[in-house]
């Protein structure tokens, strides 16, 4: 298979990367934080490949980008308060909330009652999932295997094995989101990562969480 890269400025690479997606394709996309790979949230096969490409455990959950929070209807049947409350404190950003899935999301996707959430300080991503969708997404590079900052790393280590590569330059996060598991009270973090653990307790305090 060819992966086909295409300049996140080009005017077209929106509608291109929508209609792969659509297709069932699997596509490397620039965030806020590193590169990811991502197909729709509702293709199970879809979802297969990222395991495959990624060389991923299963045992291991996709996390899900949300464009909007409106689209946390369809991966959650309940936001709880907590949740809620550092959404609107660190959203869009790099923050990801675990929480309880929505009964019709695909096994696929995560074998566990929870799923992770984040809404990536991106533009040009979260338009093209308020056209497209939420994205089940996870990190562009073998399990194990550092994070890829640019279009041309991920190309090296994944060409051939995703359907379409945007580049978007360097990504100048560089570092993974912190993971915060809200179905827990108090709320238990799983992962420090670009937001500080501190910033999270402060708000949790403010609000009593």
């Amino acid at each position: 298979m060819e992966t086909s890269v295409i300049k996140q400025s080009n005017p077209q690479s929106a509608e291109f990367a929508r209609e792969v997606l659509q297709d069932g394709g699997v596509i490397a996309i620039p965030t806020d934080t590193v590169y990811g790979i991502a197909c729709l949230v509702d293709k199970p096969n879809s979802i297969k490949r990222l395991y495959k490409i990624k060389k991923r455990e299963l045992v291991k959950a996709i996390p899900v980008l949300i464009g909007t929070l409106e689209q946390t209807s369809g991966i959650t049947a309940k936001f709880s308060s907590a949740a809620f409350v550092l959404s609107q404190c660190f959203w869009p950003g790099a923050l990801t909330l675990v929480i309880n899935k929505h009964p019709k999301l695909p096994f696929e996707l995560t074998s566990y009652p929870t799923v992770g959430i984040r809404m990536p300080d991106h533009v040009w991503l979260r338009s093209l999932m308020q056209s497209c969708g939420p994205l089940a997404a996870t990190s562009a590079n073998i399990s194990g295997q550092p994070s890829l900052l640019t279009a041309e790393k991920v190309l090296d280590e994944l060409g051939g094995r995703v359907d379409l590569i945007i580049d978007g330059g360097t990504c100048t996060g560089g570092i993974p989101s912190t993971v915060i598991d809200c179905t827990l009270s108090p709320v238990k973090v799983l992962r420090e990562g670009g937001i500080p653990v501190s910033a999270i307790h402060r708000v949790l305090e403010e609000y009593n969480y």
